[in-house]
């Protein structure tokens, strides 16, 4: 089974459900939001993926940080205190399957590779 990680007013993560529904790809919605998200999990996807991939820096909630909070990210932990803060800041969604990171955004060639 696959958790898809995000917000549900998010339109990316909007198609990427869309995709897997229409490609009968079972998954389970982790509104992260709503259910929040943990220190270990942020470790567990920052062992697998950079700073740089899970921090959507073209993202609104990334330019509203001031400049200090930019500046502050500058390694697995401090950049884990800064998204446990705004977790919309995560690039979205991100889709795990067995503790292992899967996809990140939504790219539907991708998703061809990886879900069939």
């Amino acid at each position: 089974m696959y958790i898809v990680y995000g917000i549900p007013n998010c339109d990316t993560v909007k198609k990427a459900q869309t995709w897997l529904r229409e490609n009968q790809v079972a998954f389970d919605f982790h509104n992260y939001k709503k259910n929040g998200i943990t220190t270990d999990k942020l470790e567990n996807w920052l062992k697998q993926v950079s700073v740089d991939e899970l921090i959507n820096k073209k993202g609104s909630t990334w330019k509203a940080l001031s400049d200090e909070e930019k500046a502050s990210v500058v390694d697995t932990k401090s950049a884990i205190a800064v998204i446990l803060k705004n977790e919309s800041i995560i690039k979205r969604p991100l889709i795990e399957q067995n503790e292992k990171v899967v996809a990140l955004g939504f790219d539907a060639k991708k998703y061809e590779e990886i879900f069939k």
